[in-house]
């Protein structure tokens, strides 16, 4: 709980900067909204929901067949159900990323950091620790999802809009363990 107070607190004490698209934090209300209003348009047009985890898997079974062969590649459990290659989450992907590059320059609060400060205030501003930390996070997170069934965009967006009790137990426990591991890295905004 501290940690989420101590984040209310950091948000308020931030000079206010324009609205809009120039916003340096958006209305939750009209992020969801647009959101919703997204995975409505994917169903639409598509006849998917909204994910991510699942094309990143796709990609790498393509980039490793560049060096073994998609026979090799396909022969993989994993890899015979889920088809290496593009698809159209691919867009997701490049928007996210894009989207945020846009948005965080927009706002005139881009900066290059190779270790953020939260980071940096508990475990030192050494970039090797961070940049292993977060490869093994990132492997962690990425295995969890596949074996889930979905990531936070497929489960907590597009599940959760379908009422899927999976996706709702995946998302309750996601925040639960977010919260639960943020308190232990960073003891509850103690140094």
């Amino acid at each position: 709980m501290a940690i989420l107070v101590k984040m209310e607190n950091y948000l308020d004490s931030r000079p206010k900067k324009a609205a809009g698209l120039r916003a340096v934090s958006w209305s939750p209300y009209l992020v969801g909204t647009g959101i919703g209003m997204l995975s409505w348009a994917a169903f639409y047009l598509v006849n998917k929901p909204i994910g991510m985890s699942t094309e990143v898997s796709k990609l790498s079974g393509w980039f490793a067949s560049l060096f073994v062969g998609m026979e090799k590649v396909t022969a993989n459990g994993y890899w015979s159900g889920t088809k290496p290659g593009f698809g159209y989450e691919t867009i997701f992907l490049i928007a996210t990323a894009l989207g945020a590059f846009l948005s965080s320059r927009r706002s005139g609060n881009f900066a290059w950091e190779k270790v953020p400060s939260v980071w940096s205030a508990r475990y030192g501003s050494g970039t090797a620790r961070r940049m292993i930390a977060a490869f093994v996070g990132g492997i962690i997170i990425l295995y969890g999802a596949r074996i889930a069934g979905g990531c936070t965009s497929g489960h907590g967006i597009s599940g959760t809009l379908q009422l899927a009790v999976s996706s709702w137990v995946f998302f309750i426990s996601m925040f639960a363990t977010g919260i639960v591991t943020a308190a232990l890295m960073f003891r509850f905004g103690k140094s």
